[in-house]
């Protein structure tokens, strides 16, 4: 699942093949901009901001987000006019970017706009401090969580308002490394500093590794996570069985309620859940 971890390694990746690059081709896969060529423009820079990707050309910005299944591929340039195999469906393909170096690909991207760089606060002017960003900014993280005190800490950190990187795996990890239940009231989880510090840290170790691991070093599926996916497994903590149910965020009524695991010994649930 794409986290702002992800979307650091892609940014960083795509950087490596399309920065400093002139596009010889793009190829646009979405109503919107079917028509638009940016050939001849030059890629200055790619970034990412949370879990959102921004590609500088031409004075336009190319703004996407992975969403549940969204990845960017890099294929090498093609050699005597053959291009390799791609790794995903075509049909799922959303932009074709060709440089003399490589041709980058967006797959099943949730987002996918083309806007002028005057107007990029439209698109990412709302999130808050990135985790993995050069601004990370602790303190004005724990302002804006600590602007809504009684909303659920599993709430507010899925909040890109608030801090921007975080998705539902790191979510539900934070919270148990935390010893809180995702429902608990913002003001009152013990050492919210301690989380949002315990947050960057999750996301800088995990930055350069294809596999995530919240456990404190490299590892694959259940030995990955602490929680998270692993409804009905002995906790890795006191063996107690982890429990698994969905939160719905009021703030955003048409978005589905999202999946959350805890410890019922670890991370006792607050009164009247």
């Amino acid at each position: 699942m794409p986290e702002g971890d992800t979307v650091w390694r892609q940014a960083r990746d795509l950087r490596v093949v399309l920065e400093g690059q002139e596009l010889l081709s793009s190829d646009f896969r979405i109503p919107a901009h079917a028509t638009l060529d940016l050939a001849g423009a030059l890629v200055s820079r790619v970034e990412s901001r949370g879990k959102h990707l921004l590609m500088f050309v031409g004075g336009q910005v190319i703004h996407s987000h992975l969403s549940m299944e969204g990845h960017w591929d890099i294929y090498p340039a093609p050699i005597n006019g053959r291009s390799a195999k791609w790794r995903r469906p075509a049909f799922t393909a959303r932009v074709v970017l060709q440089t003399e170096l490589a041709t980058a690909v967006g797959f099943s991207l949730g987002t996918l706009e083309v806007l002028p760089e005057a107007l990029l606060a439209d698109a990412v002017g709302h999130l808050g401090p990135d985790l993995l960003g050069p601004d990370w900014d602790s303190d004005q993280a724990l302002r804006r969580l600590l602007t809504e005190p009684g909303r659920a800490i599993g709430l507010a950190l899925l909040d890109q308002r608030n801090l921007a990187g975080i998705g539902n795996i790191y979510r539900n990890e934070l919270c148990f490394l935390s010893r809180v239940h995702p429902s608990m009231a913002v003001a009152e989880v013990p050492d919210l500093p301690r989380m949002v510090a315990l947050a960057k840290r999750l996301l800088e170790v995990n930055k350069d590794r294809s596999q995530r691991s919240t456990m404190g070093g490299p590892a694959r599926g259940e030995a990955a996570s602490w929680v998270y996916g692993l409804a009905g497994k002995p906790c890795k903590r006191c063996g107690v069985l982890i429990r698994h149910d969905k939160l719905a965020d009021p703030a955003f009524p048409t978005r589905a309620a999202r999946d959350i695991y805890w410890c019922p010994r670890c991370q006792d649930e607050p009164d009247g859940s």
